[in-house]
């Protein structure tokens, strides 16, 4: 029988998990703290499976506890950042080509509906966060189609600091551009079951991120 205090610690990591993964890192300069105290009041539980949950999450490299001061979520520096988002191509490429060749059709077709709301009347660059959240869950759902518990398992932690530069570097207009250009042929790829062109054009994507990063990395990192 499982204990209750493993069932809240294990609850409290997945809530604290997920919740972190979805802040916005990099849009602001300003330290992201944690306190245990407000993070128990607000998950209803006792400071002990959070505390639990809190070094779960320093051993994976989410949280950093600062003696006398608390916990701040940490933020990576301009070069671990591009080295992340090197991985994350590497590995999307490998779930494009797996996607190509092995997803159902009708699962490949939901990735033009990730973008349906976007058009001649509902440009991308009038909605940015729109389309930024769009951006996300087309990168998450190529992921998701390669159809590989250890690929999704290993970019999960890359996640968070991957979303956060694609979230701030999508409004710019080189960017924007190329980015819808871009999702199309990867579709086209995947669609017509071309797992060499997928996993090439998935590749070259992401690390088009990585190149534009590294030229414009101290616009977002001080």
């Amino acid at each position: 029988m499982v204990k209750p205090e493993q069932t809240f610690k294990q609850r409290v990591y997945a809530d604290l998990k997920r919740a972190i993964t979805e802040m916005d890192l990099y849009s602001s300069p300003e330290t992201i703290w944690l306190d245990e105290r407000q993070l128990s009041e607000q998950l209803g539980v006792s400071r002990t499976p959070v505390r639990e949950a809190l070094t779960m999450l320093e051993n994976e490299g989410f949280v950093r506890p600062i003696p006398r001061r608390g916990i701040i979520v940490i933020k990576k520096s301009l070069r671990e950042i591009v080295e992340m988002i090197e991985a994350w191509a590497a590995l999307e490429g490998m779930a494009a080509r797996r996607a190509a060749a092995l997803a159902p059709a009708r699962e490949i077709a939901n990735l033009r509906l990730i973008f349906k709301e976007f058009g001649a009347e509902h440009q991308p660059a009038d909605h940015l966060e729109e389309y930024s959240a769009a951006n996300i869950s087309f990168h998450q759902a190529i992921i998701q189609l390669g159809g590989s518990q250890l690929l999704e398992d290993l970019t999960a932690n890359l996640l968070l600091h991957v979303r956060g530069i694609r979230r701030i570097t999508i409004g710019r207009a080189e960017r924007i551009s190329a980015s819808i250009k871009d999702h199309v042929a990867i579709i086209d790829a995947i669609e017509s079951r071309d797992a060499d062109r997928a996993e090439q054009l998935s590749r070259q994507h992401t690390l088009g991120l990585a190149a534009y990063v590294e030229r414009h990395g101290g616009e977002f990192f001080a």
